[in-house]
């Protein structure tokens, strides 16, 4: 993972100045179609290494990244592209500030109170490549956060979405992440099952995804077909079907057992 950092020091929440004991991390993702870190982090004149951040992030011309007052939203880092294209991930408030990411939930607590919290900026939401880039950045920043604030993944309201806060009541009704994860088989689950991992040392080699039909090796292509004439399979719509090479393996070895015919 490369990592970044850029604090938001003009940002409102940042000069709130208060602060939280981290039991957990939020992950959000933006909602919006601009993979790039450049739409959200800019640093300022006084920004220490100015010059590098910009060339690392590019420059937003638009004048409407968050480093900026009189925004009621902050969170403590961003995962997306840098202007090469690469996929980093940029901290944007020490990760003990109490961020503006949660807002409001039905039992009238608050995520920001306890939980440090990340935004992965989403793209068109059909290019598996960046998916599992920035999935993968995703996950190594939240073993970071965990190691080194002691908290287990795997406890109950530790690692958690935005959905899931508020399904929990600590969080406003937005459907992040999975508006998103579960077009490439992911849930959360699947997450912070990937971020034990990565505590652990155990490096996940990168999902190879196939597009459509026709980009499908031959070899895994005829029992891809049936799952797709049958239903069972359905992609992301356009006749995009996004399917990673571990489904087609299992699916060829189902239609070996005849169990797709």
């Amino acid at each position: 993972m490369k990592l970044l950092q850029c604090i938001l020091t003009a940002n409102s929440c940042y000069r709130t100045g208060r602060k939280i004991k981290p039991k957990g991390v939020m992950v959000h993702s933006t909602g919006a179609n601009n993979p790039t870190l450049r739409r959200y982090v800019q640093p300022l004149a006084s920004t220490p290494g100015r010059e590098e951040l910009l060339a690392a992030l590019g420059v937003n011309q638009n004048g409407n990244h968050w480093n900026r007052p009189d925004l009621d939203v902050c969170v403590h880092g961003f995962v997306g592209r840098l202007a090469d294209g690469s996929v980093a991930a940029v901290q944007t408030l020490p990760w003990d500030c109490r961020g503006w990411h949660a807002g409001t939930g039905t039992s009238g607590g608050s995520a920001n109170n306890t939980h440090i919290s990340f935004e992965i900026c989403e793209d068109g939401l059909t290019d598996p490549v960046y998916f599992q880039r920035a999935y993968q950045t995703a996950v190594e920043l939240t073993a970071m956060l965990c190691r080194d604030y002691g908290l287990d993944p795997l406890a109950d309201g530790v690692v958690i979405c935005h959905q899931d806060g508020y399904r929990r009541g600590i969080a406003s009704n937005h459907g992040d992440v999975y508006n998103w994860f579960p077009r490439f088989g992911r849930n959360m689950n699947d997450f912070r099952a990937d971020v034990v991992r990565a505590m652990n040392g155990e490096e996940e080699s990168e999902m190879i995804y196939y597009r459509n039909l026709e980009d499908i090796p031959a070899y895994y292509r005829e029992a891809v077909a049936k799952a797709v004439e049958r239903g069972a399979l359905n992609g992301t719509g356009g006749g995009e079907l996004n399917v990673s090479e571990d489904l087609c393996r299992t699916l060829t070895v189902l239609d070996r057992l005849e169990k797709l015919d």
